[in-house]
């Protein structure tokens, strides 16, 4: 019996998405560049089920239905580029190539026009959920050539998380939309990680809660606005002890890994003129937590003044809590106005509900919260961003004040808020009607004559002044060669 997809690496990820494609009754023929991984799985993690290994990609796409699906799940960049070309000879018009890694989007656009024109159909997906995911049902993000998804939609959705009955998974667009919706996500997940370490370094450093006094306010807070994947394995994590039982999380050196796909978030944002300020200071905040012997040396020679916290601690506890409700709502709101912009520049045409649907379960960033996201592109599909929506009105009100008194403390104590701090001006810079930019325009036009438009004169006409009196007329956005 021929297998209904084919699977090319198995390191984790690969290894439980195929366990979970089985699981569901689907038939997987899989391949790993060391063929002696593939008889490992088979006679470990695979043992007495229907997946079929190979040692060849030519015994792979052989054993396989048609029209043939062939599945990577390889490291993003060159890696991909070699499979596709070494799979194009075997294949057949209207065969699939699926990629499941972390791709950069515009990879997965030139890739997509590459195999149309050999007749061959390529989906780039984002898979989110890391191991358990993979495993038990990860969220799903396919884009690529549409003509390929009803091939591969059952298996997908079958996979897939389920919440309140409904795949998290679903089409999101042509060419590389499931990667550039992939990478906006996990752009969000950089931006809640650090945004949780900074409430943690508030309430540890900052209000000297111990570990256990920390896991009993994260699990609450995991019961309320904040409930969420990401709460809730923090508050596992605080609890967890090491071998003498002491928290373990106290002894892991702060150095923070990082993959990419936050760096080309912020990258993509900057190229299309959106600000996207947390996500970035996040970004940022795991690059000078790798700057750690620097740190350590300028600990010594620019010590913190010792202050310390006196008042209410319970309060300040809840105020930490605003912050992180607030600033996080200030993540997805520059996140989903971003892929709005990108939707415009790419002509993606992307569903901004239903990709709060399909981060609702499965995925790093699953919250409670994605319900309310869904509401409002429901109530109002052309809402130009998140904070203008009626719930996220009420819920930065109420989260204001103490946002602003945790961003205090932060900066009393000497203690980083880069997300915090970040996001808070972001959100009053938004709010502000006239910005101090005339100032910066009239700089621009004193020393490199750029111009400036005028509030008593229609937008679209500019004006240059000679600010010094011998720099004449010629304004450079007017000069000509």
């Amino acid at each position: 019996m021929k297998a209904n997809i084919g699977l090319i690496g198995l390191a984790v990820m690969g290894q439980n998405l195929v366990l979970n494609m089985d699981d569901h009754g689907f038939r997987v023929a899989v391949f790993n560049r060391t063929t002696s991984t593939v008889d490992e799985f088979i006679e470990g993690p695979a043992k007495n089920t229907q997946i079929i290994g190979t040692h060849s990609l030519e015994e792979l796409v052989d054993k396989l239905e048609s029209p043939r699906i062939v599945m990577l799940m390889v490291k993003a960049g060159e890696v991909v580029d070699q499979y596709i070309d070494k799979l194009i000879p075997l294949l057949s018009a209207g065969d699939i190539i699926v990629d499941g890694g972390n791709s950069l989007f515009t990879d997965t656009n030139r890739r997509t026009q590459y195999l149309q024109e050999k007749n061959i159909n390529y989906i780039g997906t984002g898979v989110s959920g890391g191991e358990e995911g993979a495993r038990h049902g990860p969220s799903i993000m396919p884009g690529g050539n549409k003509a390929a998804w009803p091939t591969v939609k059952a298996i997908f959705q079958s996979i897939s998380a389920q919440v309140d009955g409904q795949p998290c998974c679903e089409w999101v667009g042509d060419n590389g939309a499931g990667h550039y919706v992939k990478m906006v996500h996990n752009g969000i997940e950089y931006g809640d990680m650090q945004l949780i370490c900074e409430a943690y370094q508030l309430l540890s450093e900052g209000l000297g809660l111990t570990a256990e006094e920390m896991h009993s306010i994260f699990s609450e807070w995991n019961q309320g606005v904040l409930s969420s994947y990401l709460i809730e394995i923090t508050a596992a994590i605080l609890a967890y002890t090491d071998e003498d039982g002491q928290p373990l999380v106290d002894k892991i050196l702060d150095t923070a890994g990082q993959k990419g796909t936050g760096k080309w978030t912020g990258i993509n944002a900057l190229e299309l003129g959106i600000p996207l300020t947390l996500i970035g200071e996040s970004v940022f905040a795991r690059c000078l937590s790798a700057q750690k012997s620097e740190r350590v040396k300028a600990a010594q020679i620019l010590p913190k003044a010792s202050a310390k916290f006196t008042g209410d601690k319970q309060a300040m506890i809840d105020a930490v809590r605003d912050a992180l409700y607030a600033a996080k709502i200030i993540s997805y709101a520059q996140g989903f106005r971003l892929m709005r912009e990108a939707s415009k520049e790419y002509d993606l045409s992307l569903n901004y509900g239903e990709i709060a649907l399909m981060w609702r379960g499965g995925c790093i960033i699953r919250s409670q919260f994605l319900n309310d996201i869904k509401q409002a592109y429901t109530a109002n599909p052309e809402l130009e961003n998140l904070l203008l929506a009626d719930f996220f009105v009420e819920a930065m009100n109420k989260a204001d004040a103490g946002w602003r008194k945790a961003v205090i403390l932060g900066i009393e104590l000497g203690i980083p808020t880069p997300a915090f701090s970040s996001a808070l001006a972001y959100f009053d810079g938004y709010r502000t009607e006239r910005l101090p930019a005339n100032l910066l325009q009239a700089q621009r036009d004193y020393f490199g004559a750029h111009t400036y438009e005028r509030v008593d004169k229609p937008r679209g006409e500019f004006f240059h002044t000679d600010w010094t009196g011998h720099g004449g007329k010629t304004a450079s956005t007017t000069y000509t060669v």
